[in-house]
């Protein structure tokens, strides 16, 4: 399991960080276990090009649990939060033991100041999910999210068991235990978005897993290392307006359609969602669209601190940042560069993109799709195109709907 689905953090008020005032982490996700039951072909973070997982233990060791809870408490302390996402993330968390799992949670919340508020989640691939460990984790307020591929057998016969055994069975046992049982601890599914799978087929699979929320995720590829059905890598990146085909746009745009139609009470799409709230310029983003800086930090399990996942798919030790929860704060972090230019807004974007009429939707893309071997981070995302239609249709439908308010 190796994506995460990103909770609403809550923000302390404040001026929109324009990089030379770091914005202080609101995200803390901590790998309580760095291995996974599953070996999923396409997984970014076993199969592609970082190996620093490979030297790290497989499980966080109580010492390291316990210092990620105080430098979290510390963190929250200094910059007054009102609340802090914490994310128990892999590998497959649920591997660690559900004890752990729960002391953790348990242990920042005691930490905390009071005034803040910590919302647990932990993010697993559901085939360990038993009612025993979900009763348990709904006792001590940890919510659950899931990370499918689709809602059906068939679209997800690439997530398999180290001994090629389908995940499917065991996973969807889960999903459904949540839905049945303990709605309330029920986060909602993470998906990729696959363009060769049916978009419609794909969407309502998720909905009979009646999930409150739905993620759908582009997989992480950038210039060098391009995505399935786009084939770039050796060109120049293109920004807005290349003309380039848009397999992810279009595959998204038709499940915005079903999901608009249905007048959005089915579930909550998260990128739909906060792409019509940056239409209307309402304060939102994902970590695929918009402005705002980023606000997570991982934890990994020798208690090196390190920046999101997703940049592990550009090149080996990318969320490297060199420091530790032993010798340094989170504070530290913050001013770590790679962090400094996530922070930096439009500031760190192409000149195409500055000057691209979107930028405060798109606000460039996912960081880590703008890779390039010779270039950095500094061009747009190898969905520009993607994502140029999506927003573009987004905001057909929405004007639309406001001409007929008014008719």
């Amino acid at each position: 399991m190796s994506r995460k689905a990103t909770p609403r953090t809550p923000r302390r008020p404040g001026p929109h960080t324009d990089g030379r005032i770091p914005l202080p982490f609101g995200q803390f996700i901590v790998k309580v276990h760095g291995r996974c039951n599953l070996a999923c072909r396409y997984c970014y973070l076993y199969e592609g090009p970082d190996r620093t997982w490979r030297d790290r233990p497989a499980a966080a060791a109580p010492a390291v649990l316990d210092r990620a809870a105080e430098r979290i408490a510390e963190h929250a302390a200094a910059h007054q939060l009102s609340g802090a996402a914490l994310v128990l993330h892999g590998g497959e968390p649920l591997l660690a033991g559900v004890d752990r799992l729960t002391a953790l949670s348990d242990r920042v919340r005691d930490l905390v100041p009071a005034g803040c508020t910590v919302h647990a989640t932990v993010q697993t691939n559901a085939t360990l999910l038993t009612d025993a460990r979900v009763a348990a984790l709904a006792r001590h307020g940890i919510r659950v999210g899931i990370s499918l591929d689709g809602g059906l057998a068939a679209h997800n016969t690439r997530r398999t068991d180290r001994a090629g055994r389908p995940s499917w069975p065991a996973a969807s046992r889960g999903a459904r235990l949540l839905a049945d049982r303990y709605p309330g601890a029920y986060a909602g599914v993470l998906t990729v978005v696959d363009p060769r799978s049916d978009p419609i087929e794909t969407y309502e699979s998720l909905l009979a897993l009646r999930p409150p929320a739905l993620d759908l995720l582009l997989p992480h590829g950038n210039w060098t290392n391009p995505p399935p059905g786009l084939p770039v890598a050796g060109t120049t990146p293109a920004g807005p307006g290349s003309g380039r085909p848009t397999p992810y746009g279009d595959w998204l745009t038709i499940v915005f359609d079903r999901w608009w139609r249905a007048g959005r009470r089915e579930t909550r799409v998260r990128l739909f969602e906060e792409c019509l709230a940056l239409l209307l310029g309402l304060p939102a983003a994902t970590e695929s669209l918009g402005l705002y800086p980023v606000n997570a930090v991982v934890v990994e399990t020798d208690g090196t601190i390190e920046q999101v996942d997703s940049l592990k798919s550009a090149y080996d030790t990318a969320a490297a940042t060199g420091l530790d929860i032993f010798r340094h704060t989170f504070d530290d972090a913050l001013h770590h560069p790679g962090v400094a230019a996530r922070q930096a807004g439009a500031a760190a974007l192409a000149d195409a993109c500055r000057t691209c009429p979107l930028l405060n939707v798109c606000g460039g893309g996912h960081y880590a799709h703008r890779y390039h071997a010779a270039r950095g981070f500094t061009n747009p995302s190898v969905y520009c195109a993607d994502l140029e239609r999506l927003v573009r249709h987004i905001a057909g439908r929405l004007s639309e709907a406001t001409a007929g308010e008014h008719r």
